[in-house]
């Protein structure tokens, strides 16, 4: 069995979403042929949520790993409601991880937790830095390497973040 996390940028360009769901559902094809596929994410906006969406189109189970016990109601814009529900409702299993408050703190809390539960890592990522706020994209990808943690970086030409 081969379980794969996720981490990513949330502020994809709309050009961007139908590229980086096509880079993932390549980039977890051969997982999801060898016929035990687990995805573990946090269904944030997305690059989480698209990986999400791959997995379980490719048959693969799919594991929320949710920051905070306020998180659905503070964290989840309206335009990303509907299919966060719709993804949670679809997982074998959601983890709402016991912090009070969707914060810095909760996210990397968060990414720990899709650490331990992963054998590799995929980053939807363009490269760049931490920001030094803590709890991004760049830092999920360094502590997974600092753990030896393996990193699959997806980030097909053309992808981009909104400005």
């Amino acid at each position: 069995m081969t379980t794969l996390a996720v981490t990513g940028h949330m502020d994809l360009t709309e050009d961007s979403v139908p590229l980086v769901r096509d880079a993932l559902r390549e980039a977890l094809k051969p997982y999801a042929a060898e016929g035990s596929l687990v995805g573990v994410s946090c269904i944030a906006k997305g690059a989480d949520s698209l990986f999400a969406e791959v997995v379980l189109e490719l048959g693969g189970r799919l594991v929320a790993v949710i920051p905070s016990k306020d998180y659905r109601q503070n964290k989840v814009k309206p335009d990303h409601a509907a299919a966060f529900d719709r993804l949670i409702e679809a997982a074998d299993e959601v983890l709402v991880l016991p912090n009070e408050t969707a914060n810095r703190s909760a996210y990397e809390d968060a990414n720990r937790t899709l650490l331990q539960r992963a054998n590799r890592l995929v980053a939807v990522w363009n490269g760049e830095p931490p920001t030094g706020k803590g709890g991004g994209t760049a830092d999920t990808v360094i502590e997974a390497r600092e753990a030896g943690v393996p990193v699959d970086v997806v980030w097909p030409e053309g992808a981009a973040r909104r400005a």
